[in-house]
C-alpha cells in the first residue's frame, strides 16, 4: 500500500515538475524576444504576443507572468555585457524567432 502510494505520489510529482519545465521554458523563450525588443530595434506585435500566449500557456499556469517578468529583466541584464558581434547575433536570431512566432508587426 505505501509502494503504491509513493509511486503515484512520484507519478504526480514527476508530471507536475514536467508541466513547470515547460512553462519556464515557454516563459523564457518569449521574454528572450520582449527582453530585446528595445535592444534589437524591433516593434512587437501586442495581438501576436497575447495570441502567443493564448497558443502556449495553459489558462491555469499562474507562474507564467512572473516568471516572464524575471526571465525578461535577465534578459535585459545580459544585453548590458554583449560585445557588438554577440548583439549583431544576438538580434538577428531574435528576430528570426520572433518572425517564427508571429510576434513582429
Amino acid at each position: 500500500m505505501i509502494r503504491a502510494a509513493t509511486i503515484a505520489i512520484a507519478l504526480i510529482y514527476g508530471q507536475a515538475n514536467a508541466q513547470d519545465l515547460d512553462s519556464m521554458m515557454r516563459a523564457n523563450e518569449l521574454a528572450t524576444v520582449i527582453g530585446s525588443e528595445a535592444y534589437c530595434g524591433l516593434t512587437l506585435d501586442s495581438a501576436g504576443i497575447e495570441a502567443w500566449i493564448k497558443a502556449n500557456v495553459a489558462p491555469n499556469d499562474l507562474s507564467f507572468a512572473s516568471t516572464l517578468q524575471t526571465m525578461t529583466m535577465g534578459q535585459e541584464f545580459q544585453q548590458q555585457e554583449m560585445s557588438a558581434s554577440a548583439k549583431i547575433a544576438h538580434c538577428a536570431a531574435v528576430r528570426q524567432t520572433a518572425g517564427a512566432m508571429g510576434l513582429i508587426e
